[in-house]
């Protein structure tokens, strides 16, 4: 069952128009979040990002928190999981226009809502990582949206193939360290810790942003610039950041070796990062059972 403007319907009898704008000339974005026991990790960053991006695109729709909750809500209802544990893909795309390619601001988008179950067990605990050699291209606009435009994606997946155990490492054309292909990537040397900054092209990513914000608690250096390839060579141990994933450390990239999960960085922000999923779970159940009394 899957949430297509205001409707839930099976996933049989969902139909989008061909005239989307979203499918003719892939003017649209999503977000791709995680619940643990029903509840949205980061929900308010990812609204912001998805905002600040249907305001570039000139989409006309406002993302209403309280909706995304009740819609997250029946979705897990109408799916039977139970446990809560799940992953979510919110869409939005232009929607219907028959006003061809022409500049114009889009007042009927097609809100799409994907709730799939998780297995926590399935994700991978560590990964490898292999340079590219295809480059990342640069963003359609000021900045990288988390659009429909994936096509740079793909041919770097066709390069690297589907081990997910594997992530792909993209480069700027000029050899500054960008992205992975479904990832942010941090790495740490001595005692400050280092990630390309957005004006290589890459996504400012939610879980990136958690890593950047709270490094300063635990006592970490962090700075952002254009680093060269063999800066991320010579760290003592880098990772890689996405929504659903959370914090994964490399436990090698191209002949550089990593310390993996034992590393000091990534040990301390990953259970920052599980600390406030569990105040989020917390204080879900402390709202419930007060709203029981």
């Amino acid at each position: 069952m899957i949430y297509v403007n205001g409707r839930y319907i099976e996933e049989k009898d969902a139909v989008l128009s061909p005239f989307d704008h979203g499918f003719l000339y892939g003017i649209g974005v999503f977000e791709t979040f995680r619940l643990y026991e029903g509840c949205p990790f980061l929900l308010d960053w990812h609204i912001e990002r998805l905002e600040r991006a249907l305001l570039d695109l000139q989409i006309e729709y406002t993302v209403s928190k309280h909706e995304v909750l009740e819609m997250l809500d029946k979705l897990l209802w109408l799916n039977d999981i139970r446990d809560g544990d799940a992953r979510v893909r919110l869409n939005i795309s232009a929607g219907i226009s028959d006003k061809g390619f022409v500049a114009q601001t889009y007042d009927s988008p097609t809100v799409l809502c994907i709730v799939n179950q998780l297995n926590p067990e399935s994700l991978p605990m560590q990964k490898e990582g292999k340079v590219l050699s295809i480059r990342r291209n640069t963003p359609e606009g000021p900045f990288r949206l988390k659009s429909h435009h994936y096509l740079n994606n793909m041919y770097a997946k066709r390069e690297i193939g589907n081990d997910p155990r594997i992530e792909g490492i993209f480069l700027t054309d000029d050899g500054a360290v960008a992205e992975g292909i479904i990832s942010n990537v941090f790495w740490r040397k001595g005692s400050c810790i280092y990630t390309p900054s957005i004006d290589t092209g890459i996504l400012d990513g939610v879980t990136r942003r958690f890593v950047i914000e709270n490094a300063k608690k635990l006592g970490l250096e962090l700075k952002t610039g254009r680093y060269a390839l063999e800066a991320l060579l010579a760290a003592d141990e880098a990772w890689m950041t996405n929504s659903v994933l959370e914090i994964i450390p490399f436990t090698k990239i191209e002949n550089a070796n990593y310390a993996g999960r034992s590393g000091e960085a990534f040990s301390a922000l990953q259970m920052l990062y599980k600390k406030e999923i569990k105040n989020m779970i917390h204080e879900k159940r402390g709202r419930e059972w007060r709203s029981k009394q």
